[in-house]
């Protein structure tokens, strides 16, 4: 399942990798998609004579079809065709094609958890706030221009037009009030290009990790951006940070929308929950980004 429309979708050498596959012993049917609709039909009209799904595309195209095939019980691997492939990221494979084609053909399977807001189901990382604003900025032309630089850029745009909010938080049972420009709510371990939204996030270890920038400068926030970088934004008096299983958020003095894996999927008030172990995903044998192991 191919996204045409991906950064790198349209350049990639996908044809040699197909058949590198082929060799590999694999059977495969190359399908071109052009929405979400699209591949999820395709997905479920398969079902039955499927064993894996390929999805090359960027995280919001593979994010996509996340519901269908966990109600489908299949397998997933992944080709990191997009520009940020944060995705790939969390699995140990990076963005590299060819060496995603070679864990293809050595098919080793992990489960890992999905991430549930609202009844939408996500792979990376949900926010609010700032990062709603980057993704806004972050139009298809500064992608395709600037790659992954396209989202320093869009950062910075958006600093100018950053509002504070309050928030009212029930991590598993407790509760918390707070004020905030930025709020994020990860299953994964990256989003945005390479943040981490925190550094012993893990993808499959059962849990949400939540932080939330307080209000604060322009400058403020530029010197904590390398902590965010890292995930070590709990070092900062200026960053909450608790993670969970179960997570309830509301916003004053509006609702407020809400991203996930870089795509616009609802508002506040939002329930988040986490799936744990809900999907295979094939994964590099020797990759360390895994709390647990698959067979």
């Amino acid at each position: 399942m191919l996204n045409p429309k991906s950064r790198n979708g349209a350049g990639a050498d996908i044809d040699a990798g197909v058949d590198s596959l082929r060799a590999a012993g694999l059977e495969l049917e190359v399908l071109y998609s052009h929405s979400p609709e699209e591949s999820n039909a395709a997905i479920r009209g398969r079902a039955g004579q499927l064993d894996l799904v390929i999805v090359g595309g960027g995280d919001g195209t593979i994010s996509s079809t996340a519901r269908t095939l966990y109600e489908c019980g299949l397998a997933l691997a992944i080709l990191p065709l997009g520009t940020a492939n944060d995705l790939a990221r969390s699995l140990g494979i990076g963005d590299d094609l060819r060496r995603a084609f070679a864990v293809i053909a050595d098919d080793h399977r992990a489960p890992v958890d999905l991430g549930v807001v609202n009844d939408c189901y996500f792979f990376n990382v949900a926010n609010m706030g700032l990062g709603v604003q980057v993704t806004e900025e972050l139009a298809p032309e500064v992608k395709k221009r600037w790659g992954v630089f396209g989202y320093l850029k869009a950062f910075f745009a958006a600093l100018a037009r950053r509002r504070e909010f309050r928030v009212r938080l029930v991590v598993d049972g407790k509760r918390r009030t707070l004020r905030s420009i930025q709020l994020a709510v990860g299953n994964g371990r990256y989003y945005g290009g390479g943040n981490l939204v925190h550094e012993s996030a893990r993808i499959d270890d059962a849990r949400l990790d939540l932080y939330c920038v307080r209000p604060q400068t322009a400058w403020e926030l530029l010197t904590l951006a390398p902590l965010l970088r890292s995930g070590k934004h709990d070092l900062a008096r200026r960053v909450f940070n608790v993670s969970g299983q179960r997570i309830e958020i509301a916003t004053k003095p509006k609702a407020m929308s809400i991203h996930a894996d870089g795509e616009p999927v609802t508002r506040t008030p939002a329930s988040f929950s986490v799936i744990p172990g809900a999907l295979q995903v094939v994964v590099p044998r020797d990759t360390e980004l895994l709390s647990r192991r698959g067979p």
